[in-house]
């Protein structure tokens, strides 16, 4: 038998994060306290290289490494999000770790292999491929949800993680299995031949792999774990894994059902039209109770993951389109709200309840002027990133035919206008808590200043980008 032909110019992105990481890694044993702040930019370097690595490789539809892996334009786009995450929630990170003692270089080390996962996820054209991704992206997540190990709600965050992380992963491998006995494959082009003429072993093992995707997307009726794990977690931990599980949950998505299973649309569709409205009523809803900053993010990292799994039901080229660029618009507006939440304190400790942000518009107006921008972007509203991505999913579903789908997305759009503008409103209204001070440095600032940027940018200037994903639909066609 011939081995497969194997050149590792494919993967050098993927090679250049691996690379950093162990960097990292190593260079935290050998420096001293006082100089651990020197990892942040080794690893910032690293993964700025990666991404352009990343955004000046060629794009080539053909499989390679036996099938399994695949630098297309969907992989371009994707993997280019996932390194902007990881960058973004790295420059969030720096002044908090110091501060509370964590240890640097297993911090950096861990996100970045996180966004390694997700990038082989957006890569994959097999489902060992897939899983490879999948528990590469998730287990640094388990260790960073427990990172503070001195605070026994991240101890118990990350065991929450972990043990229903497992249990999805379960599902996720059984469903390989079956999907494997049904086409004796487990490449996408064998799912997309054998779709044709579906067995029952098939549709079961189809199911299975979905619950283990809508685990690690957090969508209804998977995600019980979020709001506890984005409570528990380090502050910047919860800001990054609300992010990278997105884009790595979201490529797998596109890559099974809009990729491999295109031609069969019709059969999917209506299943995952039933979980998005249901994942879109559910996260609106049970945000609107919410006091804590984190859950309230939480159950609004479930929410948009309804919305954007529109895009997904659409299962059109300009659906996938529209899903890449609501995952970086999210990724903006995600980091961005972290970013106020993290340049405040507690009285040492993190200001995680909204009734911390009273009034402290008045005293760091630029702060309440940046937050008030991202719930706007969130709540959907123009002329922000949030409501041309909202848009764009809603009309690829719309010319889809999921009528119903984006009814439900506009109406439930509407209801997260009030606790999203609740949180603006806190921060304009009221007295300065006393024992409330501000924890920012240059780092926070700057990844503020970043995200704020993107948001406006995308939402009044979107050309170039929508350029840059369209290259996702017009691969598909």
């Amino acid at each position: 038998m011939t081995p497969p032909a194997v050149d590792l110019r494919l993967l050098v992105p993927e090679l250049v994060v691996t690379a950093t990481a162990v960097a990292v890694m190593l260079a935290g044993l050998f420096l001293p306290a006082g100089r651990q702040h020197l990892l942040r930019w080794l690893a910032a370097v690293g993964t700025l290289a990666a991404l352009g690595t990343t955004l000046t490789a060629g794009a080539d539809p053909t499989p390679a490494f036996a099938g399994m892996y695949v630098r297309d334009a969907l992989t371009r786009v994707i993997q280019a999000t996932a390194l902007l995450a990881v960058l973004l929630a790295q420059w969030l990170s720096g002044e908090y770790v110091e501060r509370t003692g964590l240890e640097a270089g297993e911090y950096y080390a861990l996100m970045l292999v996180a966004a390694l996962g997700a990038m082989l996820m957006a890569a994959s054209s097999d489902l060992i491929m897939l899983f490879l991704g999948l528990e590469t992206l998730s287990i640094p997540l388990y260790v960073l949800a427990a990172f503070a190990r001195t605070d026994l709600r991240s101890q118990e965050a990350g065991l929450k993680y972990f043990l229903l992380g497992a249990f999805g992963t379960a599902f996720f491998l059984y469903g390989i299995a079956l999907l494997f006995g049904a086409t004796g494959s487990t490449g996408y082009r064998a799912l997309a031949e054998h779709a044709r003429t579906p067995a029952v072993i098939f549709q079961a093992g189809l199911a299975l792999l979905t619950i283990g995707l809508a685990f690690k997307a957090a969508v209804v009726p998977f995600h019980f774990w979020a709001p506890d794990v984005y409570e528990g977690a380090p502050l910047p931990a919860t800001a990054y894994m609300s992010v990278i599980a997105k884009v790595g949950a979201f490529a797998a998505f596109l890559r099974v059902y809009v990729v491999a299973l295109a031609a069969q649309a019709g059969e999917w569709s209506t299943l995952l039209a039933a979980i998005s409205v249901l994942t879109m009523i559910v996260g609106n809803v049970a945000a609107l109770r919410q006091t804590s900053i984190k859950r309230l993010l939480a159950y609004s990292s479930i929410a948009h993951a309804g919305f954007i799994l529109t895009g997904v039901v659409a299962g059109t080229p300009s659906g996938a389109s529209a899903v890449a660029f609501y995952l970086l618009a999210y990724t903006f507006m995600t980091l961005g709200a972290f970013a106020v939440v993290l340049m405040l304190h507690r009285r040492g400790e993190e200001a995680d309840q909204i009734a911390d942000l009273t009034g402290v518009a008045w005293r760091a107006p630029a702060l309440g002027g940046a937050m008030a921008l991202f719930m706007v972007s969130l709540a959907g509203l123009p002329p922000t990133a949030g409501f041309l991505a909202k848009f764009y999913v809603f009309t690829a579903a719309l010319d889809a035919g999921q009528i119903g789908v984006v009814v439900t997305g506009v109406l439930t759009s509407v209801v997260s206008a009030y606790y999203y503008l609740r949180v603006a409103y806190t921060m304009f209204t009221g007295q300065p808590h006393e024992d409330v001070g501000f924890a920012g440095g240059r780092w926070v600032t700057a990844a503020l200043v970043t995200a704020s940027a993107g948001v406006v940018v995308l939402g009044i200037f979107p050309g170039r980008v929508i350029s840059f994903v369209q290259q996702v639909g017009q691969a598909m066609r």
